[in-house]
């Protein structure tokens, strides 16, 4: 008699989700925290592990991205145009400093102990949360990007920004004054989420196109020849292709493999090294515009959070699922080697 399996669900469903669309989603690296930032101006701190909302702060505008300072306090990205910590055990609120326009993607790096903020007016700041309470004393650098930038990500080190007319820096935090790399992206259209893999080897970078592509920092000839792009978050429907945007990007810190979220509302799990896909699980009820594993990699939260793509239009409500992942939907799959002749 065949097994059979239950439906796998979209996952649980946090209480008190944002009331506008989700714009980052990141758990902490010490527990099941999870700060989330909001068009609806708000940066909210939940406990997933028992579906608890632990603070909120409401800023001055749209928030389009926040990370872990701590496993109690994060910092946020502001369309204020202001960089801000929040402290949730005391609800203290810092202002670090500002941008000269909305700022986009904010990252924290354990390495240097610097916040590290992308902004729509060209360019990339960095700043000391160390330093004195007056603003001035926490920027650390200023460094002008060709372009507005749209995604920032980091590993150890290295940091790589993707900004709009598809350019790609890549810099290492140590000497910033000018990127150790300079490229484009290998996506014919605009990037929309760029990703380092956990190894420190390369990243990943998706476009509104419906395609990924795998990047490698190695310059050698052998180290390009690794690198590839393919096809995802796209149907046949009448015989025309829809394709859909690729709005997230996150990798298993166990395992290397990735998950993707796209504008379809589904959510596909991929070994980039053998170039498969594992999984895909059960179409959210809208557009995914975030994406975050746990420390563990046993969790994966989803922002199902219309993304505009088709302008104003009515659409499910926001809101925030948080799965259990089974090891079989992320652990590469090994490789089968045919049977020598006999």
């Amino acid at each position: 008699m065949t097994a059979v399996l239950p439906i796998q669900s979209t996952g649980r469903e946090l209480s008190n989700p944002p009331t506008d669309g989700i714009s980052s989603l990141r758990f902490s690296n010490h527990s099941d925290h999870l700060l989330v930032s909001s068009w609806d101006k708000t940066v909210r701190l939940y406990d997933a592990s028992v579906n608890a909302l632990r603070g909120e702060f409401v800023l001055g505008g749209a928030v389009l991205d926040c990370c872990f300072h701590d496993d109690t306090s994060g910092f946020s990205a502001c369309a204020d145009h202001t960089v801000r910590r929040h402290v949730f055990n005391n609800s203290r609120e810092d202002i670090l400093g500002r941008h000269g326009a909305p700022v986009r993607c904010i990252e924290y790096s354990y390495a240097t102990g610097q916040v590290i903020t992308g902004s729509w007016d060209k360019t990339l700041k960095c700043w000391d949360p160390r330093g004195a309470s007056g603003q001035e004393h926490t920027l650390v650098g200023t460094y002008n990007q060709p372009e507005r930038v749209y995604s920032i990500s980091l590993v150890g080190n290295r940091l790589v920004v993707a900004t709009a007319g598809r350019h790609v820096n890549v810099y290492d935090l140590r000497n910033m004054s000018q990127p150790e790399q300079q490229r484009e992206s290998s996506l014919k259209y605009q990037t929309r989420c760029v990703q380092c893999y956990p190894n420190g080897t390369g990243y990943a970078l998706s476009s509104v196109e419906g395609r990924v592509a795998m990047e490698f920092f190695n310059l050698s000839e052998a180290g390009q020849s690794k690198k590839y792009a393919f096809k995802c978050h796209r149907k046949s429907e009448a015989g025309k292709d829809i394709v859909y945007a690729v709005n997230a990007i996150a990798f298993h810190p166990i395992f290397g493999t990735f998950a993707s979220g796209g504008c379809d509302g589904y959510v596909n799990v991929w070994d980039g090294n053998n170039k498969k896909r594992l999984y895909q699980y059960p179409k959210y009820p809208t557009s995914v515009a975030a994406l975050s594993f746990n420390r563990d990699g046993r969790l994966l939260a989803v922002a199902s959070s219309y993304t505009f793509e088709e302008g104003d239009k009515l659409h499910e409500p926001d809101a925030i699922f948080v799965r259990n992942v089974n090891e079989v939907e992320v652990k590469p799959k090994p490789k089968v080697l045919p049977n020598p002749a006999a």
